[in-house]
């Protein structure tokens, strides 16, 4: 009967089977079986009958699957890491008995390490090496979202497209299993469909609606509508022209490296053998040609060796294709890397708890407008690239983001391009259809491949569904490699990850009164390192101030503080200064000058913690400066010379020597003797002293200022100022004015277009 269904009555069978009795019995059903699952597992742990774990679960509700480390477990060190590699024990020496590894796992982002904690809470010898560090590539530059995909259930629905539903409903499971098992790295959020026409209403209400149905028993918080006058209430910095109202629907946001991070250290808690900063040198195979094990290298000291395994994973993401040509040069190439821009806006461009989504924008793509960390995020892009290792965001993508963001707030928010904090490009590793023209057309599927040398590829997919691609991953090792774990099934749908056990959304009042931290600080502490945050506290050195007690920060704008620094070295494999400003703390995704200006006193910290030499440390920072200006840093930045002051440097005082000569980079505020200046001259030319001037009097003005500004810079400022009223200008329209011919030069200036030059100091940090 099945066969004989057309495809539309298949996705519609289909659709009503997960939304009606149909679905609620595959729900039961797969609850029942993950529950024997649990309890079969607890009974090979805890040496019970099947019947009677079963029967205490029933009891219980749930049975713990995992055991929460103490709360100053350190994993072992990254020389350990090594020399379990090298097959030497912790010490260095031969190891009295050395197995070898039966999977060895390229790629340390979150496909690899999902697949590492898989394999080892299955009872299989893992390793898994990183070239650079955990989450260093498109694992840190996501949309930060764990989603389903709304742009893919409207694909699905519209082309009949069962493969594309089957993609959602899918995620839409995961999301669930990803906010259970990391509750303090991710959370739910309320995301707002702006309306602007009447007949939109019923059609996202409908898709919204499906998007909660397809979710099933696994669904957030349900979708509803909003006013007109509620849905301004929510998001004060919409639109209110032609707004009849919006849709509001639920989905995940996480800390994304952070969350990579944690996987990495839930695997070695796990008895996973993980080392960043480890490459693979070549591949090696066994007298049939099948790939065995690899050689590899220590980026660090250059140190060679060779690791041998019964299977090796490629999970490079982007960089697939280079492993498998390692494998064989013929290979051919399966990934279409498709470069995805991100921006970071100041937090008043967003309200901190409601997202806004654009599900059509000027060129058909969709925009996320998030708030993330305290700031704004919003992106993201879509379209070819080449694969590189830190890929430059594209001004002109940057200049698309900005506009399309415009098109959605009002007008008393001025969106400028000195509001940009950071800036940043991921490429995501989309599995090549040679079908496709555009690669917005791309599913964002995974593929597994294994080639005729028994290297076995995991490529594409995204960050919501890591764990089922690193569940399928082992299963199809375990086939191919004729691997023999201790448990068969997996057990990751409920294997907390390391900080989650002991978390709750209120351990951040105990962090205030035991250490006398500030209030935003102890909430980043808990929603970073969940119960891992009292470690870090009994780090902290203390202010010597009355408050807080501990707690010194590398930056003031942001909770960030310097025990941070320590506990990323001892305890999460930081090995250089990128690490810890960009992966264990996100400061560089969020501002990429208070980034630099926090680089002194990070390399101070960490040459404490690894005996860095003078030329190390000189060497982190060079390397740190670089790095951050492929996060938006004005290219201008990497002529600093480290040290910057002969002094000690205060955390997150500026670099005098970071200033750009070559472009203003400003938030569109003023200095105090800045703003005294505008006003005097302001004051000298109103002549009739009514608190206006003429606008014809306005290059006169700029004039006296000294500030030389082309003719067709000030008309675009005077439009933008979008004064209709008469041709008089006020002292507050004045500042817009300077405001706006400042973020036009800085626009033209980052488009290689040539322009007049606005003398103004930095003042707010933008990028």
């Amino acid at each position: 009967m099945w066969r004989r269904l057309s495809r539309s009555q298949k996705l519609l069978a289909t659709a009503a089977s997960a939304t009606g009795v149909g679905g609620a019995y595959l729900f039961y059903a797969e609850s029942q079986r993950t529950r024997q699952r649990h309890a079969q597992y607890m009974a090979t742990l805890n040496g019970l009958p099947v019947a009677h774990a079963e029967s205490l679960q029933a009891h219980a509700g749930v049975v713990e699957t995992d055991i929460k480390p103490h709360d100053f477990w350190a994993p072992p060190s990254r020389q350990e890491m090594l020399n379990k590699l090298k097959g030497l024990d912790k010490d260095g020496q031969k190891a009295k008995e050395h197995e070898e590894f039966d999977l060895l796992i390229v790629g340390g982002g979150a496909t690899g390490a999902g697949v590492a904690l898989d394999a080892t809470t299955r009872g299989l010898k893992v390793a898994l090496v990183e070239r650079d560090d955990f989450a260093s590539g498109t694992s840190s530059r996501s949309t930060k979202l764990v989603h389903g995909g709304v742009r893919y259930l409207q694909k699905a629905i519209q082309e009949l497209d069962y493969e594309q539903y089957k993609l959602v409903v899918e995620a839409l499971h995961e999301r669930k299993i990803f906010l259970d098992i990391a509750p303090y790295l991710s959370h739910q959020l309320p995301i707002m469909l702006p309306v602007y026409k009447w007949w939109q209403v019923p059609y996202y209400w409908i898709g919204c609606k499906m998007y909660d149905w397809f979710a099933g028993r696994e669904a957030l918080e349900s979708s509803y509508v909003l006013t007109r006058s509620k849905a301004l209430e929510a998001f004060p910095m919409l639109k209110k022209d032609e707004l009849v109202g919006a849709l509001v629907y639920y989905d995940g946001q996480h800390n994304d490296a952070r969350m990579n991070v944690a996987l990495a250290l839930t695997a070695v808690n796990h008895g996973a053998t993980m080392a960043n900063h480890c490459e693979v040198k070549s591949l090696t195979k066994d007298e049939s040609g099948n790939v065995n094990g690899a050689v590899l290298c220590d980026v660090f000291t250059g140190d060679e060796w060779t690791v041998k395994a019964k299977g090796v994973i490629n999970a490079t993401g982007p960089f697939t294709d280079g492993l498998r040509k390692m494998d064989d040069k013929e290979n051919a190439e399966i990934v279409a890397p498709s470069a995805g821009v991100h921006i970071i806006l100041p937090n008043y461009y967003s309200p901190g708890n409601m997202g806004l989504l654009d599900p059509a924008t000027s060129d058909g793509r969709v925009i996320f407008f998030l708030p993330w960390q305290g700031n704004t995020i919003a992106g993201t892009t879509d379209s070819p690239t080449e694969v590189t290792h830190n890929p430059l965001p594209k001004e002109e993508e940057i200049q698309w983001i900005l506009n399309e963001v415009e098109h959605y707030l009002s007008p008393d928010v001025k969106v400028r391009r000195g509001d940009v904090l950071a800036a940043w490009s991921g490429i995501r590793p989309l599995v090549r259809d040679p079908n496709a023209t555009k690669t917005e057309a791309l599913v964002r599927n995974h593929m597994i491949h294994v080639s005729e040398n028994k290297l076995l590829t995991i490529a594409g997919g995204k960050w919501t569904t890591y764990r089922a691609m690193a569940q399928e991953t082992v299963d199809r090792a375990i086939q191919e490699f004729d691997l023999k774990p201790t448990y068969p099934e997996c057990r990751t749908e409920v294997i907390r990850l390391i900080g989650s056990h002991a978390y709750s959304n209120t351990m951040f009042i105990k962090l205030i009164q035991h250490f006398g931290m500030e209030t935003e600080v102890a909430q980043h502490l808990a929603n970073s390192y969940g119960d891992r945050a009292w470690a870090v506290g009994t780090m902290a050195d203390a202010t010597h101030q009355r408050w807080p007690v501990f707690g010194k920060r590398l930056s003031p704008q942001y909770p960030y503080i310097e025990a941070e620094v320590r506990y990323a070295v001892r305890r999460e494999y930081a090995e250089t200064v990128v690490d810890v400003i960009a992966r264990r703390t996100r400061i560089a995704f969020l501002n990429a000058q208070a980034a630099l200006e926090s680089l002194p006193r990070v390399i101070e910290i960490m040459s404490d913690e690894l005996k860095w030499s003078k030329e190390r440390q000189k060497k982190e920072f060079d390397d740190a400066v670089e790095f951050l200006t492929t996060m938006g840093l004005p290219s201008s930045s990497s002529q600093i010379v480290y040290p910057v002051t002969k002094d000690h440097h205060p955390a997150g005082a500026p670099i005098e020597n970071a200033k750009s000569h070559d472009a203003v980079f400003s938030r569109a505020r003023f200095l105090p003797d800045e703003l005294k200046e505008f006003q005097s001259v302001f004051s000298e030319l109103d002549h009739d002293k009514d608190g206006h001037l003429k606008a014809e009097d306005l290059p006169k003005v700029f004039s006296r200022l000294g500030v030389p500004v082309k003719e067709d810079v000030l008309d675009a400022a005077i439009k933008a100022l979008d004064n209709t009223s008469d041709s008089s200008v006020e002292f507050s329209e004045f500042l817009e004015i300077m405001s706006q011919v400042k973020d036009i030069e800085i626009r033209r200036h980052l488009t290689n277009e040539k322009g007049g030059k606005v003398s103004l100091e930095r003042s707010g940090g933008g990028v």
